[in-house]
């Protein structure tokens, strides 16, 4: 009987799999007047050839049955491979949360109940897309119990974590290193989807140093370190809460991550506010930001482009409608859509969505002036249309940017 061989490209990983499915297939052949082997060859492909007699089989159903069952089985393979490979490729990071965010607090002696009352109060009004987890330190020296995740990362689990948090036994020694540490090491579980824009470990501590090592150096350089393994872009928030030093080592910790300085309060009211603003408050200015940064320069260049236009460059006014109308901030709009807990959030999630539909006015007047420079039209009153459509968002643009501005002053190390 004829040697026949199966070719198929062995340089991809759907491939190796489906090169595995067809040994497999071919160790079953079972056909009696068959010769004891056939022969896989995998390399580049070009499909089917039969060798010893130089006979080709043209279509499907010519060939022999065994034939067609290893190749149905090789399809089989792709078709699995493939889709497996699409859902983890493509799939998967879709649902992929917009804010990942560890909740750190420090249970070792001192005030625990203000510090569990305060998470309790603010977490309720954080985004409803963000995904949270709990994890608390204090403890002995040593103890695979000095911290200790509660309630591990997820969607909608607000009340979870609130309730976790009014669970919080009271340890002995802050153990801070370990703590962080742990922290860092929760984003890269297993299947741990990342972040689409930030992971933040919010801690708050009554200690600015870890009790169990008195090398500061050592457990700043521990920390960076692991957070350098993790392979993420992490934030930390660090709140000092009736600190029971001066904070000098909180502040280096700080400096030695490249994180903005520890914010440090001594009253429980002054502990909620601060939790709040990083818990709720920040989110929103970040996600506004980027609504006026997307958009801003894009209207700067169309109306650069009407002077173009006027001068017949009208490649300069295409390159700016092109990029203008590539500018999009649906993603930013719809986590604020998310965040509309506070009067803040509201006010700004509205700014940003006037902002987007003057951005579009502006665009289509463009366009229309764009229009009448190429057929010879008399220019005055598109150009009248346009200055008005951008008269109209640089105001809105202007206010918003006075918002944010207001809104920033009131937070941790602010003027407001």
């Amino acid at each position: 009987m004829d040697e026949i061989r199966l070719s198929v490209d062995a340089t991809n990983e759907l491939s190796k799999t489906a090169s595995e499915a067809i040994q497999k297939a071919h160790e079953e052949l079972d056909e009696p007047d068959a010769d004891p082997k056939y022969t896989v060859h995998l390399g580049k492909a070009k499909g089917i050839i039969v060798g010893d007699n130089a006979r080709q089989w043209n279509t499907f159903w010519e060939l022999p049955k065994t034939v067609r069952r290893l190749l149905i089985v090789l399809l089989a393979g792709l078709l699995i491979a493939g889709s497996s490979f699409a859902v983890v490729r493509w799939v998967v990071p879709m649902f992929a949360p917009v804010y990942k965010t560890t909740f750190l607090i420090d249970a070792a002696e001192g005030d625990l109940a203000s510090v569990t009352g305060a998470l309790t109060t603010v977490i309720g009004n954080s985004g409803e897309r963000d995904s949270q987890s709990l994890r608390s330190f204090g403890g002995e020296c040593g103890s695979d119990e000095n911290t200790t995740q509660l309630v591990g990362f997820g969607t909608g689990n607000r009340q979870e974590i609130a309730q976790a948090a009014q669970s919080v036994r009271q340890g002995t020694k802050a153990t801070l290193q370990r703590g962080i540490v742990e922290a860092v090491s929760d984003f890269t579980t297993p299947f741990s989807l990342n972040a689409k824009q930030i992971n933040r470990i919010i801690v708050v501590t009554r200690h600015g140093k870890d009790a169990c090592d008195p090398d500061d150096e050592f457990v700043q350089s521990q920390i960076r370190d692991r957070v350098a393994a993790a392979g993420l872009s992490i934030e930390f928030r660090f709140i000092g809460y009736q600190v029971s030093d001066s904070g000098d080592e909180l502040t280096k910790l700080a400096a030695q991550l490249k994180q903005q300085e520890p914010a440090f309060t001594d009253s429980p009211e002054e502990l909620k506010r601060v939790l709040s603003w990083f818990t709720t408050i920040e989110p929103v200015l970040r996600s506004s930001q980027s609504v006026v940064n997307v958009l801003n320069p894009t209207v700067d260049k169309l109306n650069s482009a009407t002077e173009a236009i006027k001068s017949g460059r009208f490649d300069l006014a295409d390159a700016a409608m092109t990029e203008a109308r590539d500018a999009v901030v649906d993603f930013e709009i719809k986590d604020l859509d998310g965040r509309t807990s506070s009067a803040e959030a509201v006010r700004l999630r509205d700014m940003a969505v006037r902002l987007r539909t003057l951005q579009a006015s502006v665009i289509e007047a463009a366009e229309q002036l764009l229009g009448s420079a190429r057929s010879g039209r008399n220019l005055t009153e598109p150009l009248a249309v346009y200055s008005k459509a951008a008269d109209a968002y640089n105001a809105e643009a202007g206010n918003m940017t006075d918002e944010l501005t207001s809104l920033r002053a009131k937070g941790p190390g602010g003027t407001g």
